[in-house]
């Protein structure tokens, strides 16, 4: 097994929630106010219909529409004409094989250069699953931790396939290859900020990209059994405490939870139509080794190693912001129990032969933890003391708290996130500093008083 990627699941006790429910119903009266009740699924419906009618090739628009922003930002190096041919195929198929019989599993995992992506094909592959990977390697972030995320899965035996999953013909060419048991559906645009910036990406992957991967499953045949991430920020501006599946989820913040809200209801339909077995994932604030660089817990390490400010959010009130922080780990034993517990689909040919299971359940830590504490937590681990600017929390879809209720998972999945954040923390900041080696240099010499960066 690589170093870098984390072994399974350590033996830490979950710290218990020290943040009172009287805390969370507090912070929501000071910020929330309830929406009218008005608000139709019509309209909600008509807004998603709206945005696949423009990422429609057969839209007027799709040509003006596919050129701008999202096209323009999100760059990758992936062509049409980079799949196909006879090695290609002996490669998909030898990494598709089953080496753990005679209950193994053969999956295809989309966004798998992606960081749960990547956690999520490691351990199927080490328990003798079959597991293909594909990934479109754009550049919302660094692309260059996506390329060393596909080396070790190469390392692995696991081939990672550079393809959009919006790519028609490549996936049917991959369900025609292989007889997939399961899809793990974790490509997406993430983010809840960068939809004010970029809202035509997440149509793209987050709405047209789930309906693109369902359409190749209920077309296949066999169907495989579909299980996807969704996302904690579908309870938007829900009220309850802690967030519950069966909590209302139709009033999101974000462009971001619009678009995995959507992904529900799209989900629901393919298994009402078709048979499809699918289980959606709402993941909880997921961090750990080889994680996304835009997460408020990496730039938080990145910019105190480099002496630089870090910008902490606060409520109303002075209420700090509060995650329910989930490690890598956890969240890996619960995409591979949903994959175990997913029963077959109930499609032929694209048609429905009788009712599927259709399953969503929260995947979190159970134990919220203020972004004050985080900052905290990992100065003791960098021996660095960080510099902290508090303001005040802006209009950007982000909401003060997120708070899981795993019961259902618990019962179900036999799911029981094991790692604190003290214990996550630190297997991040070991990783951090493995891979990125120049900083702990940096950061020595700021110490003993040498010059760093400037404060931003």
């Amino acid at each position: 097994m690589d170093a870098g990627v984390p072994s399974t699941t350590g033996k830490f006790k979950s710290e218990k929630p020290h943040h009172h429910l009287n805390y969370h119903q507090r912070l929501l009266r000071l910020h929330y106010f309830p929406l009218s009740k008005f608000l139709s699924w019509s309209l909600f419906a008509a807004v998603i219909l709206f945005g696949l009618f423009l990422i429609s090739p057969h839209s007027p628009s799709a040509l003006r529409f596919s050129s701008t922003t999202e096209r323009r930002s999100l760059r990758g190096s992936y062509s049409a004409a980079s799949w196909g041919g006879f090695e290609w195929e002996k490669r998909v198929r030898s990494s598709a094989r089953i080496r753990r019989r005679p209950s193994g599993l053969s999956v295809l995992v989309t966004g798998a250069a992606g960081f749960v992506g990547t956690h999520a094909s490691d351990a199927l592959r080490r328990r003798g699953d079959g597991v293909v990977g594909i990934d479109n390697f754009n550049d919302y972030y660094d692309p260059s931790l996506k390329r060393a995320r596909q080396a070790l899965l190469s390392r692995s035996g696991i081939f990672l396939i550079e393809g959009d999953i919006n790519d028609g013909p490549l996936l049917r060419k991959l369900f025609d290859l292989v007889a997939f048991t399961h899809v793990l559906h974790l490509a997406a645009q993430a983010g809840v900020r960068y939809a004010m910036l970029n809202p035509g990406s997440y149509v793209h992957s987050n709405v047209a990209g789930l309906v693109s991967i369902l359409e190749a499953a209920r077309t296949a045949n066999p169907q495989p059994a579909v299980v996807w991430a969704s996302s904690s920020s579908v309870y938007g501006l829900n009220t309850g405490v802690p967030f519950s599946e069966s909590h209302r989820t139709d009033r999101p913040a974000s462009l971001y939870a619009a678009t995995k809200k959507a992904g529900e209801e799209i989900a629901h339909v393919y298994n009402h139509i078709y048979g499809l077995s699918i289980t959606g994932l709402r993941f909880f604030t997921v961090y750990g080794p080889w994680g996304r660089p835009d997460m408020a817990y990496f730039s938080f390490t990145r910019d105190i190693l480099a002496g630089k400010t870090i910008t902490i959010f606060e409520g109303p009130g002075g209420v700090t912001v509060a995650r329910d922080f989930t490690f890598i780990d956890d969240i890996v034993q619960g995409c591979i129990a949903s994959l175990d517990t997913a029963k077959k689909s109930t499609g032929s040919g694209g048609t429905k032969q009788g009712p599927a299971q259709l399953r969503v359940f929260n995947l979190g830590n159970t134990s919220p933890v203020p972004v004050v504490e985080l900052v905290s937590i990992l100065e003791r681990h960098l021996k660095v003391k960080a510099k902290r600017k508090v303001v005040k929390m802006p209009r950007n879809g982000d909401v003060l708290f997120t708070h899981a209720n795993i019961s259902s998972a618990r019962a179900e999945l036999g799911y029981q996130p094991t790692t604190n954040l003290q214990t996550g923390l630190k297997k991040f900041v070991k990783w951090y500093l493995a891979y990125y080696p120049s900083t702990a240099g940096s950061s020595v010499a700021k110490k003993r008083g040498g010059r760093g960066s400037s404060s931003s």
